[in-house]
């Protein structure tokens, strides 16, 4: 090798061991290891927000929950929210950088319009998540566009027929999604998850949990693992049901309700096996 032939090689062999640099500029440059950085880093941007959600899917019912945080005391509560419909019966949890969430709904409401225009019918939940990860995805491919750092649950009931099929489907920034029995978003993602997967048994195709056993699992999944008793007004939850469709949030004395209901258990669901 000449000598600047050997330095180059010597600065790709360093980059291709593992760093980033250069790597990280551009949405559509890969680096030596095949790794877009900038997707990687819009994972970590969920997580700046400082929130935990978590979806859980029961045999009638499915719920999203999350934390309600009011960062400044001018603020009015009530306008401070993560829960987001976008029909009448279909709704999600955003968990990351709200302006992104705020947008990224926008579209999907347009989306789920747009649907019912053509076809005559709602939009299902499984296409909807579709349509999102398909344009999450779009996000990670142009120069000129960057991801979205935000992950979303979205929750509804699918309706065939005689038939009403709880639905419960989770969208990150590289447009992956995917059907879950249950799964969270957020600062404590992993230790969620790993409680989640303890209360799940795998020959179990579909989850049998009652409309209470859902909403309390999702309440002792939070409750885990932020390592404190929940109150009412620390958290915001929104459910949908066979025998009530509408995407609807609980109100404080509901969740109330289900927190005693919750502390008097002592069984796998309350997570004190």
């Amino acid at each position: 090798f000449s000598r600047p032939t050997a330095a180059l090689a010597g600065a790709t062999g360093a980059m291709a061991r593992g760093s980033s640099a250069g790597y990280d500029r551009h949405i559509t440059i890969f680096s030596p290891e095949g790794r877009l950085y900038q997707v990687e880093y819009a994972f970590k941007a969920i997580k700046t927000s400082g929130l935990t959600s978590v979806g859980v899917r029961g045999a009638d019912s499915c719920v999203v929950l999350t934390q309600r945080k009011v960062p400044d005391k001018l603020y009015d509560p009530d306008s401070v929210t993560n829960m987001y419909h976008i029909t009448e019966n279909i709704g999600l949890v955003m968990t990351g950088i709200v302006p992104d969430a705020r947008a990224s709904v926008s579209r999907l409401r347009s989306e789920a319009a747009q649907f019912k225009f053509d076809y005559g019918y709602e939009i299902p939940v499984s296409f909807l998540a579709k349509r999102a990860a398909d344009l999450a995805q779009v996000y990670t491919q142009h120069a000129n566009m960057r991801p979205l750092g935000i992950a979303m649950i979205i929750i509804g009931i699918d309706v065939e027929g005689d038939k009403m099929i709880p639905q419960l489907y989770r969208c990150d920034p590289a447009g992956y999604y995917v059907g879950y029995k249950a799964t969270s978003a957020g600062s404590k993602e992993q230790e969620a998850n790993n409680f989640l997967e303890k209360r799940f048994k795998p020959p179990e195709p579909n989850p049998r949990l009652s409309y209470d056993d859902t909403v309390q699992l999702a309440l002792a999944c939070l409750q885990n693992v932020l390592g404190a008793d929940l109150k009412a007004n620390d958290i915001e939850a929104c459910v949908v049901r066979n025998d009530n469709l509408k995407f609807s949030r609980l109100s404080a004395d509901e969740l109330e309700a289900q927190l005693t209901a919750l502390a008097e258990r002592d069984d796998e669901i309350a997570g004190r096996d």
